[in-house]
């Protein structure tokens, strides 16, 4: 007879559980915002302020994201995400002699630095093959220069529409150009040699490149079902913070933005780090503006005061946001501790180039911290009283599970790790084997975590749970195609979960019909009995 742990479940043999459930990364940070160059609407990856230079092109005037960048990666930032956003911006243009034709080329990257260059050879291609050529396109540093930043080959391009080498089809591969009108009636004219200076005469484009205006919050915004503005990191699932930089010097993000990044940080189980609005200029103003602030969020934080800091352009120091900073603080700590543990000492302030742009008492620091504002440090606390920094959730009795920002962070941290390694559930047959394998594997993870301190209770029961069987697999829900995993983690109080249901669609078909996701339940403090979960899961679980 088989041995039953449980709820009378049989014990799995731990051969049989899938791979461990990896664990998700922490204090990869996502920058949303205008930039010198680069791609646009494009999520890209950099490891160093260095490597975001090489692509978006350094510090610029404009951008407040370049400093923020910056001033993360110089506060102990590991990895950024970088989306740039454009108003209204231009690439450039550049034009290859064909007879008395032109073939156009127009840039991908708009902007006045995004600076093209192209040849054409016949290298390699029969005179028979009329309509053939070879192009090579180049993006260089600066013009003039041999300095090439990217390079790519279109080996026997035609003009014909109808070939499979047609030049305008070859060139929706391109990452630097595409074909601006139709291609010429006659193949583009072989570039000249240099004289006395490099092998191929490049033709350069034009001048026409254009930065556009400053950003408003639509832009910021963008659309999810184009994937612009912030919903470009749709493409991206490897980030944990989000920091979206002032439109401008002078213009905060607006209400709306804040509202759309929150709610996209919820679904992307991430953490909004905000900017305090430029008018708090001190603590008391602070405390009384943020008193009928509209903005509250469990999946957002705000560090105040902003901060000043060097502006290598202006030579002088000027006062940026602090949002940056603090996120690179909180992933320098998570270097040296585990997320659901503060980071203490030198990891918990900010580092020696930044100072704070307003002065704040230790008294202030503790109002600013009881009203939910995370009162920044230059300097080791001492023999002050030790603050917990806090999410914007709101007030603490009504959100107890969701205002300690530590608790916040592995709770998120816990449904991202789970909800990717869980995956394998899409392609499993929806069969109670299949349940009690996911089962045990999350059981496994929570585990691990609770052995090493993660969770607020001493006991395991009063720790974490994790419940796949028939009580959230009914047959109707089978019958639907669906498989639902439910399970809770106790991050401040023995017993008082944090809930949530996985949710696996495995349709008939391929791709967006083969999805899982998560969302936040409810549950009573007794949900691991087997009455009571019997009864939650039908209330208020199963029935939304």
């Amino acid at each position: 007879m088989a041995e039953h742990g449980a709820f009378g479940l049989p014990i799995i043999d731990i051969a049989h559980v899938e791979p461990a459930i990896a664990r998700a990364p922490t204090g990869v940070t996502a920058f949303v915002g205008r930039t010198l160059k680069g791609p646009v609407d494009r999520p890209v990856r950099v490891a160093s302020f260095a490597e975001y230079q090489q692509i978006f092109g350094g510090l610029w005037q404009p951008s407040t994201l370049s400093y923020a960048v910056e001033q993360y990666f110089e506060n102990g930032g590991r990895q950024a995400i970088v989306a740039r956003v454009v108003n209204g911006a231009k690439p450039p243009t550049l034009t290859l002699r064909a007879g008395h034709g032109e073939l156009e080329l127009i840039g991908i990257n708009p902007g006045s630095r995004e600076y093209l260059r192209a040849a054409i050879d016949y290298d390699g291609i029969d005179e028979a093959d009329g309509d053939r050529f070879n192009l090579v396109v180049q993006r260089v540093r600066l013009p003039g220069t041999e300095q090439i930043e990217d390079q790519e080959i279109f080996r026997r391009a035609s003009i014909e529409p109808g070939s499979a080498r047609f030049v305008g089809d070859l060139l929706l591969e391109s990452r630097l150009v595409r074909l601006r009108g139709g291609a010429p009636p006659v193949r583009p004219d072989r570039t000249p040699a240099g004289a006395g200076g490099p092998a191929v005469r490049y033709v350069s484009s034009r001048n026409d490149g254009d930065d556009g205006a400053p950003l408003t919050d639509y832009d910021v915004i963008g659309s999810a079902a184009r994937g612009t503005g912030l919903f470009a990191l749709q493409a991206e699932e490897g980030f944990d913070l989000l920091c979206i930089p002032p439109l401008s010097r002078e213009r905060d993000v607006g209400l709306a933005t804040l509202l759309v990044a929150a709610r996209f940080c919820r679904e992307r189980h991430a953490l909004l780090i905000v900017d305090p609005p430029a008018e708090w200029t001190t603590p008391q103003i602070a405390l009384a503006a943020f008193r009928t602030w509209p903005f509250r969020s469990e999946n957002a934080a705000m560090f105040f005061p902003r901060v000043a800091a060097f502006d290598r352009l202006r030579n002088r120091p000027e006062v940026f946001g602090s949002a940056a900073a603090a996120a690179g603080m909180l992933a320098r700590g998570d270097e040296q501790f585990p997320v659901w543990s503060p980071a203490e000492g030198d990891e918990s302030i900010l580092r020696p180039a930044f100072k704070l742009a307003t002065g704040v008492t230790d008294a202030e620091r503790a109002r600013l911290a009881q009203a939910g504002i995370n009162p920044l440090q230059t300097v080791r606390a001492g023999s002050r009283a030790r603050l917990m920094p806090s999410t914007l959730a709101g007030d603490a009795s009504r959100a107890p599970d969701s205002r300690p920002l530590a608790a916040r962070r592995l709770a998120l941290f816990v449904v991202r790790s789970i909800e990717r390694g869980t995956r394998w559930l899409l392609t499993a047959p929806n069969e109670p084997a299949t349940w009690r394998r996911a089962e045990a594997q999350v059981e496994q993870f929570l585990d691990e975590l609770y052995r090493e301190g993660a969770f607020a209770g001493g006991e395991a029961q009063d720790s974490y749970f994790a419940i796949c069987d028939e009580r959230v697999n009914r047959p109707e829900t089978v019958a639907e195609g669906k498989l639902h995993l439910l399970f809770g983690i106790a991050a401040v109080k023995p017993g008082q979960f944090q809930a949530w249901l996985l949710t696996c669609q495995s349709g008939a078909g391929r791709g967006s019909d083969r999805t899982c996701r998560v969302r936040s339940v409810a549950v009573n403090r007794l949900v691991t009995s087997q009455q009571r979960v019997d009864w939650e899961i039908e209330t208020a679980i199963l029935r939304g």
